[in-house]
C-alpha cells in the first residue's frame, strides 16, 4: 500500500469514528500519535481535550497541530486523571501496543463517561487464510512482519466483546470497519478493524 492510500484509509477511519463522539465533546485521546485525530475532532465536532503520548516527535507534531498533549506512557496508568474526567476516552491503535491492555480498558471508562475503543482485527478473514498456510498475516491494517512488528499483542472483534463483559463494562455499539466503510454483518470476519463503543 502506498503511503498515499494508507493515508486516505486513516482518513476514512477518523471520520466513522468522530461520527461516535458527541458535539463538544471533552476528549481524552490516548496515545494521540501526531495529534491528527483530536485536530479532527476539534475542527469539525467543536470538541476540547488532551492527546497522551510518549514519542518526543509524535508530541512536537501534537503541539504544531495546536493540540494540547502531555507525555505520558500509558503503561504506567491514568491516576491523575479523575472519573468522568471526561466526555469521551478515546484508544484509537493503542490497546494492541500495551502490556496492561485490560487495565487501560477499564481506565478509559473509568475517566471518560465512554471510551471508544478501535484495533485491528485478527480474525479478518485474510488475517485467517495466512495463519491457514502457515505464516503470520502481512495485511493493509497489519503491515508489519513478525518479527518487526510494533504490536506486542493481538485480538479479535470477538476477544474485545468478551473482555468487556468480563470486566463489567457495557457495550453500547460494536462494529467493524473494511477500507473506510462501517461492517456490521459479520465484523469479526470481514472487517480489518475492530470498533466498540464502551461504559461503565
Amino acid at each position: 500500500m502506498s503511503a498515499a492510500q494508507a493515508q486516505t484509509q486513516a482518513n476514512a477511519i477518523q471520520r466513522v469514528l468522530a461520527e461516535l463522539v458527541p458535539l463538544g465533546s471533552r476528549v481524552l485521546d490516548l496515545g494521540c500519535g501526531d495529534g491528527a485525530m483530536l485536530a479532527y475532532l476539534q475542527q469539525t465536532r467543536g470538541c476540547s481535550g488532551y492527546g497522551i503520548e510518549i514519542d518526543d516527535a509524535n508530541v512536537l507534531a501534537c503541539v504544531q497541530r495546536g493540540v494540547n498533549v502531555i507525555q505520558l506512557n500509558l503503561d504506567e496508568g491514568l491516576s491523575m486523571f479523575n472519573d468522568a474526567s471526561f466526555d469521551v476516552v478515546l484508544q484509537i491503535d493503542t490497546l494492541q501496543h500495551l502490556r496492561n491492555a485490560e487495565v487501560m480498558l477499564r481506565e478509559t471508562v473509568r475517566v471518560g463517561r465512554i471510551g471508544i475503543v478501535a484495533f485491528p482485527n485478527f480474525a479478518h478473514w485474510p488475517n485467517r487464510l495466512s495463519v491457514l498456510k502457515g505464516r503470520m498475516p502481512v495485511t493493509k491494517r497489519l503491515p508489519y512482519q513478525w518479527f518487526d512488528t510494533p504490536n506486542i499483542r493481538v485480538g479479535t472483534h470477538a476477544d474485545l466483546g468478551a473482555l468487556a463483559r468480563s470486566n463489567g463494562l457495557t457495550v453500547q455499539d460494536s462494529f467493524g470497519i473494511h477500507e473506510g466503510t462501517v461492517v456490521r454483518l459479520l465484523p469479526n470476519l470481514l472487517a480489518g478493524t475492530s470498533v466498540y463503543k464502551l461504559a461503565r
